[in-house]
């Protein structure tokens, strides 16, 4: 599982013109991509991790101020570009593999407590962000 977190003042995701999902921050807009492998439990050890890396101001977490986050689908973060021109997403898990997964580091989130706002899995899905620093950092698991 991997996922790119950036901290942000402000996020959105909007879907057909409607927005689906927005925090205004400081928070983190994260972008979530599975794979074949990956489980429930590393989804709920993606979300205490979210929860409480201290990335915001003053060496703060999500949890220490309450912070929002925007959690995003994102199968693109397995693409391999490596070969050719054109990347291959052989390593990206298929929806029915990937949604429960990501639904699943939502409720997680949820349940220690985090606002959470979310896109729409497999949507054509415009995203708005204000990186705030810029700070972005990318976690595997």
């Amino acid at each position: 599982m991997r996922a790119v977190a950036q901290v942000v003042t402000e996020a959105k995701v909007t879907v057909d013109g409607e927005v689906v999902g927005s925090i205004l921050g400081p928070g983190l807009c994260v972008l979530v991509g599975v794979t074949h492998e990956d489980t429930a439990e590393q989804a709920a050890l993606l979300a205490r991790k979210l929860w409480s890396l201290r990335v915001l101001e003053g060496e703060k977490s999500c949890s220490d101020l309450d912070a929002p986050l925007l959690v995003i689908s994102q199968f693109t973060l397995y693409g391999d570009a490596r070969k050719g021109r054109r990347p291959t997403w052989n390593a990206a898990a298929p929806g029915p593999v990937a949604e429960p997964l990501v639904d699943e580091v939502v409720a997680q989130l949820r349940a220690l407590g985090a606002t959470v706002e979310t896109g729409r899995f497999g949507a054509d899905m415009k995203v708005a962000l204000v990186n705030d620093g810029p700070f972005t950092v990318l976690l595997e698991f």
